[in-house]
């Protein structure tokens, strides 16, 4: 129904980590290891090669210099880059870990930061490599490093059970955050992409609503030159009226500045006539306009209206709801086997539409997912078996809701098959009137 644009699957920019996010990151981390050396070698007066951690955090200041004069704030690091300067972090970090201890260290658990970050920001193959180099220097690190730093004389033994558990630990905190950090930056960033091609679709509705108005205001401003043309056609028709050189140009000229007159005229007319349907538009009207579209398809649409005494609602024409019903009634009628069935009711709160079809109804697992926006494309087999939804229904959805609606997903009580989707809304969401009838009402009543 709605061809969305290729940004959706354009992952160029969102793999682009921002340059000064990581450079903010590693200054905290400058502090943050200069501030624990110092407190362990003068504060406690552990013996530990200060002189060689402070190199290593020195270089860490370095390449934040160096990237900061290098490129703007606003720079974004292709991934490669990205994962060259996360691996630095690692790199750099195991040493200061290599000198106070390894594994032993209660700092090491940080290796599995520059992972987690890598995970939410950069793609699978990059954030698996970093995981890869990660593992490999937790391994080393659980053979070879210098003695945890303690008290003068005395030597603090790391059973190699708990160096052990250490790596165990490391490696599947690693892995269980990264992957956890993944799954949410995914959908998150799903979200963001089925939020803007909803909004997308409802500028498109929009403008094509407002093309009558656009169509009315060109005949008010063509109609002022139009009737100077006119004019002056006149008054070179009375001058040259004893040319015969001029005549035939003269007259074509008065017939197409009368034509052109014509189709202005009509367009005001038409314009004049359906301003209060664009503007205003009945219950019954808006369902009629949203069936209208889907009745060739070989499907039977059968429109029900539920018996009241009240006045239909009438409202404002709302292009969320065109598109939103639209969508739902274009996938009933693509899994309907002979027919749907849309049933309309108003009452003194609520108004109601329900949308039944034939086909198979909705897979158990799909009732599930309703609203979440699946990104991937579909064949035909795999619509039937998830029941065809898609980035369609999540905007149909959004669209509706973002009117005032609730809708429900559910399938047709056994024995019948297929599907059954429910929309109402509060009667004053639809009702353009509504709340000066109310007050009529109500003065009546007083």
């Amino acid at each position: 129904m709605t061809v969305f644009p290729s940004f959706l699957d354009d992952h160029a920019i969102r793999h682009r980590l921002r340059l000064q996010t990581l450079t903010r990151l590693r200054w905290l981390a400058v502090l943050g290891q200069s501030a624990t050396v110092l407190i362990i070698a003068h504060g406690y007066g552990f013996d530990l090669p200060e002189l060689s951690c402070f190199a290593l955090i020195a270089c860490s200041a370095c390449l934040n210099v160096f990237l900061a004069v290098r490129f703007p704030a606003a720079h974004r690091l292709p991934p490669i880059g990205a994962t060259a300067i996360l691996s630095f972090d690692v790199a750099q970090l195991s040493g200061l870990l290599f000198m106070t201890g390894g594994l032993a260290n209660p700092f090491s658990v940080l290796l599995c930061v520059p992972v987690i970050i890598s995970s939410a920001s950069q793609p699978v193959r990059h954030t698996l490599s970093l995981g890869a180099l990660s593992v490999v220097v937790v391994t080393i690190l659980a053979f070879y490093s210098m003695p945890l730093p303690w008290y003068p004389g005395s030597d603090f033994e790391v059973p190699y059970l708990l160096i052990a558990g250490a790596w165990i630990a490391i490696v599947s905190t690693t892995a269980f955050a990264a992957f956890y950090s993944f799954q949410v930056s995914a959908e998150a960033n799903q979200l963001a992409d089925a939020l803007a091609a909803t909004e997308l679709v409802l500028q498109r509705e929009q403008h094509l609503s407002a093309l009558d108005g656009l169509a009315a205001a060109a005949a008010h401003e063509l109609g002022t030159p139009l009737a100077t043309i006119q004019l002056v056609a006149k008054e070179m028709e009375k001058a040259l009226a004893g040319d015969p050189r001029f005549t035939d140009d003269l007259m074509l000229l008065r017939s197409q500045s009368e034509r052109c007159r014509d189709i202005l005229r009509r367009l005001s007319t038409l314009s004049a006539e359906d301003e209060a349907h664009m503007v205003r538009l009945p219950l019954g009207s808006l369902i009629e306009e949203v069936i209208a579209p889907h009745r060739e398809f070989g499907i039977a649409i059968d429109l029900v209206q539920a018996d009241t005494d009240l006045p239909e609602p009438v409202g404002r024409r709302n292009p969320g709801i065109l598109f939103g019903l639209g969508n739902l009634i274009e996938n009933a009628v693509d899994f309907a086997q002979e027919r749907v069935t849309v049933t309309v009711s108003h009452g003194r709160d609520r108004v109601g539409i329900i949308i039944e079809d034939d086909g198979p109804g909705f897979a158990p697992d799909v009732l599930t997912k309703i609203g979440v926006p699946f990104m991937h494309r579909r064949n035909r087999l795999d619509r039937e078996k998830a029941g065809g939804l898609g980035l369609g229904l999540f905007i149909a959805k959004t669209l509706l809701e973002r009117s005032g609606a609730q809708l429900g997903f559910s399938n047709k009580p056994a024995p019948q098959t297929g599907a059954r989707i429910e929309v109402s809304w509060p009667r004053e969401k639809m009702d353009l009137f509504g709340s000066t009838r109310q007050h009529r009402n109500a003065v009546g009543t007083g």
